[in-house]
């Protein structure tokens, strides 16, 4: 063999050696540099407050169960054991006169003999929505104004409007209004409308609040248990607490195929 041939095999090997090694080094700084801008991802304030309540876990479970209690004006507005699925879904009240409301999607029935027959799409949707308000803030069809710095009860907290698209969920003339802490990012009060029953001037001539308090991480999701409903407006905040909410005995909960089975005489409202 040649002196030029074998220089020539030479140069060949040290050309392929030098473009492997190339390819290698290129594909190893695009690996480390994918990573970190993942991680290092710039939050929206909507997403800040999902973080805080660990929406990703609370969606790994798939349903909850608790036992409420909702007053108002010292008289008890409904009392049950209730089980939602964490994407909303599907759920089950069962009262504890031995009654049922169940909802499935955008159907509702209850039992023959439930006592508030009018006000059973209120509570299958109301109640849920106000417990699974921090994993709903991203939903289709929400419509978000920017952060505002707001004072309530001389504390100073980020302030966003929520607005829904035309024809989104039951009641797409509500609104909300969240008053989150700026340093935990976690919601202290919602002002808000409810529409359900009722023409939107006649809603936002009586707007509320809802204060969340007494969390207790349930599997590593922070569920308020204790919801007070206060008279609220703009101008003036919080005023008179005019009901309350107590929650016990939460827990995730793995439905069975009968869980949110609705019985043939339900009625649907």
């Amino acid at each position: 063999m040649s002196h030029m041939f074998k220089s020539s095999i030479v140069c060949v090997l040290l050309v392929i050696l030098a473009t492997s090694c190339k390819s290698e080094k290129k594909e190893s700084i695009e690996a480390e540099t994918s990573e970190p801008i993942v991680e290092n991802k710039i939050l929206t304030p909507v997403e800040t407050i999902e973080k805080a309540y660990n929406k990703d876990v609370f969606l790994s479970n798939e349903a909850i169960e608790l036992d409420m209690v909702v007053s108002f004006g010292g008289s008890e507005r409904l009392n049950g054991k209730m089980t939602f699925l964490t994407n909303s879904t599907k759920g089950k009240i069962e009262l504890n006169d031995g009654t049922f409301i169940y909802y499935d999607g955008e159907k509702v029935f209850h039992s023959p003999n439930l006592t508030n027959g009018k006000a059973a799409r209120f509570d299958a949707y109301t109640w849920m929505y106000f417990l699974l308000f921090p994993t709903k803030l991203s939903d289709q069809g929400t419509i978000w104004s920017d952060v505002e710095s707001a004072k309530l009860n001389d504390k100073t907290y980020n302030s966003q409007h929520l607005t829904f698209e035309a024809n989104t969920g039951d009641a797409p003339d509500d609104w909300y209004i969240v008053y989150s802490d700026p340093k935990t990012n976690m919601m202290d009060y919602v002002a808000y409308i409810v529409t359900v029953n009722k023409s939107t001037e006649a809603a936002e001539s009586d707007p509320h609040a809802i204060g969340y308090s007494n969390y207790k991480m349930i599997d590593g999701v922070p569920i308020a248990h204790n919801w007070e409903f206060y008279e609220w407006s703009k101008d003036a905040g919080l005023g008179k607490v005019i009901g309350n909410t107590l929650i016990n005995n939460v827990k995730f909960v793995t439905p069975n195929a009968d869980t949110f089975s609705i019985p043939a005489d339900f009625i649907e409202k």
